[in-house]
């Protein structure tokens, strides 16, 4: 049995989960919702069974429950790629360490350490360890325009004026939009606008696919600057959007849960 927790931000306009849902129909898939504040954690109700998170909140709670029912059946995403992305520290180690191109980048409780990076990077990128949506993310040229409390993430500022979301399922990239602004960030939540790219360049669908690897993730939405004739990866999405692909993500994800399903 495929069970799907909804997304806690889905809205009328944009329903994520509905999406999916209705390609499992279409499908004649079966599948039933699960109530993620109704589980038991300590329950052996349900077994052997592929639950999609299209997302939950982060208030703790809820990532625990997962985490539970992680143990007797198979979460798509699991709880720990989706840990691993919502924090951008763990993301960044784990890019690092798989040689996925990635911006320069301390974690440090330390201003003396951030001055020193700015003194050879001369701008850089405040960005919260757990932010989302681009909220609380801004450039920064002097150490005194920091006002948050540690710890902090900082990465090197990469000239750009676009970037790029790649949606990978499975270790491919399945579609990909090309996003920009008139501002710093070019995340569709921060006013960016967003463009399908219709044939995705093999060297950023192996980059994306990469990260995704370094990740361990079942599917994720990659963002990502061009640098010369490459791409660096700014963060790894565990419950991402797909708007503008240009191509039926629902479609595709209803596919992979059959697969997994059948596989399980």
């Amino acid at each position: 049995m495929i069970r799907i927790i909804k997304k806690p931000t889905d809205t009328p306009d944009d329903n994520s989960t509905v999406m999916v849902a209705d390609a499992l129909k279409e499908k004649k898939a079966e599948f039933s919702y699960l109530n993620i504040d109704d589980i038991d954690p300590f329950s052996d109700e349900i077994e052997n069974d592929i639950i999609w998170v299209c997302g939950i909140k982060q208030d703790g709670i809820q990532f625990e429950i997962i985490n539970a029912l992680n143990i007797n059946n198979k979460v798509v995403n699991s709880p720990d790629s989706i840990a691993t992305c919502a924090s951008k520290a763990q993301t960044s180690a784990r890019l690092i360490k798989a040689g996925v191109p990635t911006p320069e980048t301390i974690f440090t409780n330390s201003k003396d350490r951030i001055r020193e990076f700015i003194d050879i990077h001369k701008k850089a990128v405040y960005k919260p360890v757990y932010g989302y949506d681009g909220n609380g993310i801004y450039p920064f040229s002097s150490v005194e325009e920091i006002k948050e409390i540690p710890p902090y993430y900082i990465q090197e500022f990469v000239e750009n004026n676009c970037d790029y979301r790649v949606f990978v399922i499975d270790g491919e990239a399945a579609g990909a939009i090309k996003r920009s602004s008139d501002s710093f960030a070019h995340n569709i939540h921060q006013g960016g606008t967003g463009v399908p790219v219709i044939d995705i360049p093999d060297e950023m669908a192996d980059v994306a696919s990469k990260a995704a690897h370094a990740i361990n993730i079942d599917y994720c939405g990659v963002d990502l600057l061009p640098v010369n004739d490459s791409y660096t990866v700014l963060e790894v999405n565990g419950t991402p959007n797909w708007h503008c692909m240009g191509v039926p993500i629902p479609e595709y994800l209803a596919e992979y849960l059959i697969r997994t399903e059948k596989d399980y």
